[in-house]
């Protein structure tokens, strides 16, 4: 019985456990910041017409958020500064607070002039629509 509850215990240590993925900077390139810098967890959708792109990003202010796009790479950054409420003291901390950083290797397939970026809820949107030559066509049939 001992060695269940041992068991469980650390199944739900491991669920609490947050994921340290670190950006590595590029060699020479420094943050002014002395703070861990997150590789932000994304899902990708795709359709006929577009790619989309939800990417977590808790705690960011809309106005911190970076989003640029040099030759083919598309970049995110953000900075975070969580702040305590007004008039209470952090007392269990069970995540890390940090920035972010994430980059995405754009091919031929992205109208890069049409790409769209909303955010809301903690979750940035990036919607980049397919180049017009690369969309899904239809082939008619002909008889004969």
């Amino acid at each position: 019985m001992e060695n269940q509850e041992e068991v469980i215990m650390t199944e739900k240590e491991k669920a609490l456990q947050v994921e340290k993925e670190e950006v590595s900077l590029e060699e020479g390139a420094e943050w002014a910041r002395d703070r861990r810098i997150f590789i932000p967890r994304a899902d990708i959708y795709e359709n006929d017409d577009n790619i989309v792109v939800a990417v977590d990003l808790p705690g960011a202010a809309e106005n911190q958020i970076d989003v640029t796009l040099e030759k083919d790479l598309l970049t995110i950054k953000t900075l975070v500064d969580m702040k305590d409420a007004d008039g209470y003291a952090l007392s269990l901390a069970e995540y890390e607070v940090g920035d972010y950083q994430r980059s995405f290797k754009l091919n031929g397939e992205i109208n890069r002039d049409k790409i769209e970026a909303s955010y809301r809820d903690g979750v940035l949107r990036l919607v980049l629509p397919k180049a017009e030559e690369m969309k899904a066509k239809k082939i008619a049939i002909k008889k004969g």
